[in-house]
């Protein structure tokens, strides 16, 4: 016995986990985004949910039918079911693998027997047969490590899978309003050039006016009847976008807010840099493969030492030699046995640097997503800015442009200026008005794609239980 405590203690002393534990790298984040105009001491606005942003009723209902019904998201959870039944895989290997046997042989023999030769044998047994390969590297510990971290980067795929799904379908629901906004512009601008045409060849038949008059006033009703069919082209293109982000067939798409009401913040704030690594999907996920591919150079390394198997087996039975039973009979049997790797070409050293090296690559790759994610960031917040002041601009030119267009009209029917200049201010505000829809729609996809950039859209899904990646599975 203490024989055997000296060597249980040995082995336990012996047993290690090889391989580096992962720590998540240093990272230099800047003390505020650039372009920021809201104090980062705020609350960042990716930490609110989808439908405290998008506060269009008809948009939040298209958005859960989306989450519930889309392929890209459905896809990413079955993702999801496949990375946790791999993690139950890995740590399987951590315990004995017991298995249940039975056998019941019988033979006779018929005719002239050798001497002492059985005629009939019967020898029905049953037990358990069981094998064991002792962790003593950490060979499936870090197995199992990995196989969570991965577990782990599948959810956050699955939650930039959500985030992208949200983004897309914010975006093409704006895109539709405003293409209707732009719809019925255009069609109010062709009702109110056909009404001038008739005007203009009444004047023309009574001689104030001439065909020069009819013939640019008949461009103007072609040029806003053209730009109807074009917009609902459109239209029914991006209906059909949205039906298949919707994962159902083509089909109408129902309308809530106008543009103008569909975001009612005026204020952004993006909060603090470093918060951003917890919020971001893709720099999780990038996180969590890091973590895994740490784990793997563990593995990697266990091929170093030698591989020490338990296998047995338990039986019980009897046996029937020419109608005498003898039993019952019990059996167990115990075979320990290693395996020593001594020549293999470089294979487990090549094995190694290669896990070194693909940990290199994940860390590399954790910290550009970083870096695209600050970017980002700041792209979206100075897009949002610039786009607001364009918006502003674009205001006013509406206003002057409509305004002109009154004034051309008084002074052609007082026959003050030629026609030409009615048509040059009708062009005008044609032109800026549908400007400023597309002004206004920009502004809006700005906002999602700083909401986007800042990690928002996911909230409110089920998520798996989260281990800090910093301490290893055993």
């Amino acid at each position: 016995m203490r024989r055997l405590a000296l060597i249980a203690s040995a082995l336990l002393l012996a047993a290690c986990t090889l391989g580096p534990d992962y720590v998540r790298p240093p990272v230099d984040t800047p003390p505020d985004f650039r372009g920021a105009t809201a104090p980062s001491s705020e609350p960042s606005l990716g930490d609110l949910g989808w439908w405290e942003v998008y506060a269009d009723g008809t948009l939040q209902g298209l958005i859960r039918e989306a989450l519930a019904n889309n392929y890209d998201v459905r896809t990413a959870a079955a993702r999801l079911l496949d990375a946790r039944a791999q993690v139950t895989i890995a740590r399987s290997f951590q315990f004995p693998e017991v298995r249940g046997i039975a056998s019941a042989p019988y033979q006779r023999i018929e005719g002239q027997q050798a001497p002492l030769q059985l005629r009939e044998t019967f020898a029905p047994s049953g037990g358990l047969d069981f094998g064991f390969e002792l962790d003593f590297w950490g060979r499936f510990r870090r197995g199992t490590e990995a196989a969570r971290a991965d577990l782990l980067a599948t959810e956050f795929g699955r939650r930039f899978v959500i985030t992208t799904l949200i983004s897309d379908l914010s975006s093409a629901y704006f895109l539709l309003r405003a293409l209707d906004v732009q719809l019925e512009i255009a069609r109010r601008t062709l009702d109110s050039r056909t009404q001038s045409l008739e005007l203009v060849r009444r004047r023309e038949a009574g001689g104030v006016a001439g065909l020069i008059d009819v013939r640019q006033s008949e461009i103007l009703v072609a040029d806003a009847a053209q730009t109807v069919p074009d917009i609902e082209r459109q239209i029914e293109q991006t209906e059909n976008l949205i039906s298949i982000l919707l994962g159902r067939a083509p089909g109408p798409v129902p309308r809530g807010r106008d543009l103008g009401r569909q975001v009612a913040a005026t204020v952004l704030p993006a909060g603090v840099p470093a918060r951003l690594l917890e919020h971001r999907p893709d720099v999780q996920q990038a996180e969590q493969v890091l973590a895994a591919a740490t784990a793997r150079i563990g593995v990697a390394k266990s091929d170093y030492f030698p591989r020490v198997f338990l296998s047995g087996a338990v039986q019980a039975g009897g046996v029937m030699v020419n109608g005498q039973m003898f039993g019952p009979q019990g059996i167990f049997s115990v075979l320990p046995s290693f395996t020593l790797p001594i020549f293999n070409a470089g294979r487990v050293g090549a094995g190694v640097d290669a896990a070194y090296a693909r940990a290199d690559e994940a860390l590399l790759q954790y910290q550009q997503t970083i870096i695209v994610a600050f970017r980002d960031v700041s792209d979206s917040l100075v897009e949002y800015k610039k786009q607001q002041e364009s918006r502003v601009q674009q205001e006013a030119l509406v206003a002057a442009a409509i305004d002109t267009t009154r004034l051309a009209n008084i002074r052609y029917s007082n026959g003050v200026s030629p026609y030409l200049e009615v048509l040059d201010s009708e062009r005008q505000q044609f032109t800026a008005e549908l400007g400023l829809v597309r002004v206004q729609l920009s502004e809006l996809q700005a906002v999602v794609r700083l909401y986007r950039a800042l990690g928002g859209g996911w909230q409110g899904q089920e998520t798996v239980a989260q281990e800090p990646s910093s301490t290893p599975k055993q």
